[in-house]
This record gives structure tokens, C-alpha cells and sequence, in this order.
């Protein structure tokens, strides 16, 4: 939307009514002025209401995208605009929790919409002692198997090559990740 093209908005500070009384009577600078008014409007509007294109929740929608490449965030113009919204309002969340299993299994239910378990440790060691080498160990694999949120009877299925996609793109460059796309959840689990 181009918010200068908003037909009729009024100008909160004219300014024919701020000339000196010399100009207020004369027909020509009332007019020019009137004229500089409307260009303007939308400036002092944006201005008026510039806390809220910072919020997702209240940005206009064409603003959405400019919003999420200042906090890194995933958006995709073809999302719904309340899922690009959230996705821009828990960017620095995601971010947080990126490269974890957390992280993996949130973003999956955000941007796809679908539940997910994330297992394997991708190869992690450690030791609780300072300055010992950790014991090597193979490079881990990491399985992420999702489901649609409904389960089974989901009216939706899960598309499989968006999530390999998003899961290859959140995975360290390091681990091996798999994918399974499963009809529901598995034994035991909600959705």
C-alpha cells in the first residue's frame, strides 16, 4: 500500500493557518499552501504513527518484509499475513534457540505449521574438566520427524520438500540431518 495515495487526508498541521496575518486573507497563498498540505499529510501521519510499523502486530503488511530483513527473520509473501506477522515478532526468539533442537522444532511449527520431534546429538561432546581434550567421537546424525499438527486426520498434508528445505537451512552446516514426514504422531506423542 502506498500511503500517499490516500485520497483526502487532512494535514494535523496546516499551514495556511500558521502564515503571518498578512497571508491569511490572500486567496493565492491559501491555495499554495493547501497544495503543500496534501503532499504533506502522509509524512506527518507516518510520522505520528512511527512506534507502530516497528511492531509486526501492528506494521502495515507491505512493511512486513522490510521489518523481518532487520531482525533476520524468515518471511515468504505468500505466507499468510498473521504467520508473517509472528514469524517477524519471534525472530530474535528463534534465534536464540537456533542450531538446537528446540530451535528446529519451533521453527517447524511456525513457518510449516507442522509438530516435529527432533533426536540425535549431531556429534556434541564435552568435559567437565578445563583444558582436557573431550573424547573424539563420530560425527552424529540428527533426525527430525514431523506430522501435521491435526495428526492423522489433518485436513492438510505436510510438504515434504519444505521441510527438508527448512531443516537443512537450520541444521549446522556440520550434522547430518534426516528427515521423516510422518501421516500422524507416533505412538505415545500429542500433537
Amino acid at each position: 500500500m502506498n500511503r500517499a495515495a490516500v485520497p483526502g487526508l487532512p494535514s494535523r498541521h496546516p499551514i495556511g493557518g500558521q502564515l503571518p496575518a498578512l497571508y491569511a486573507d490572500d486567496d493565492f497563498a491559501q491555495r499554495f499552501t493547501a497544495g503543500l498540505d496534501t503532499v504533506l499529510a502522509p509524512v506527518f501521519t507516518t510520522l505520528d504513527n512511527l512506534p507502530a510499523y516497528f511492531d509486526p502486530r501492528l506494521a502495515p503488511a507491505d512493511f512486513l518484509s522490510w521489518l523481518a530483513s532487520w531482525v533476520g527473520g524468515a518471511d515468504d509473501p505468500d505466507w499468510p499475513t498473521a504467520l508473517r506477522r509472528e514469524a517477524v515478532a519471534r525472530a530474535v526468539e528463534l534465534h536464540r534457540w537456533r542450531g538446537t533442537r528446540r530451535g528446529l522444532v519451533e521453527a517447524l511449527r511456525l513457518v510449516l505449521g507442522v509438530s516435529a520431534d527432533v533426536s540425535g546429538d549431531g556429534g556434541a561432546v564435552w568435559s567437565r574438566t578445563a583444558g582436557t581434550e573431550p573424547t573424539p567421537v563420530a560425527a552424529g546424525e540428527v533426525l527430525a520427524r514431523v506430522w501435521p499438527r491435526g495428526g492423522a486426520d489433518a485436513a492438510y498434508g505436510v510438504d515434504a520438500d519444505r521441510v527438508r528445505a527448512l531443516v537443512h537451512a537450520l541444521c549446522p552446516v556440520h550434522v547430518v540431518c534426516r528427515v521423516e514426514v510422518l501421516p500422524g504422531p507416533p505412538a505415545g506423542e500429542g500433537s
